[in-house]
């Protein structure tokens, strides 16, 4: 069972339900948002492709958890989840605790 790809994908669903259900910050509608996300994205692809990459791995991931499907330069499709979850759970959480919350103009 690929235990981290599933978990993975929960993840996603948790968060993007939180926002859209719970919170509701308008992040997703942030240009600022989605610029923060290619930035982040961007060095993620570098320094989790030199990680990752097969010809000589500083991280191995073992391929009974993960669907081994990797892009680009090697990257398991299961660490984009993951991260993307991780960054927007981050900000949906920052933008709540900050004194200019989105939240709290409601």
């Amino acid at each position: 069972m690929p235990e981290y790809t599933i978990l993975a994908a929960i993840s996603v669903v948790v968060v993007v339900l939180l926002e859209l259900r719970v919170w509701r910050t308008g992040l997703f509608r942030d240009p600022a948002y989605w610029i923060a996300m290619a930035i982040c994205f961007g060095f993620m692809i570098l320094v989790n492709g030199w990680l990752t990459k097969l010809s000589a791995p500083i991280v191995i991931y073992d391929g009974r958890f993960n669907l081994g499907i990797r892009f680009p330069w090697d990257i398991p499709v299961e660490d984009f989840l993951f991260g993307f979850s991780m960054l927007t759970l981050t900000m949906l959480l920052w933008d709540r605790a900050g004194p200019g919350s989105r939240v709290a103009d409601r």
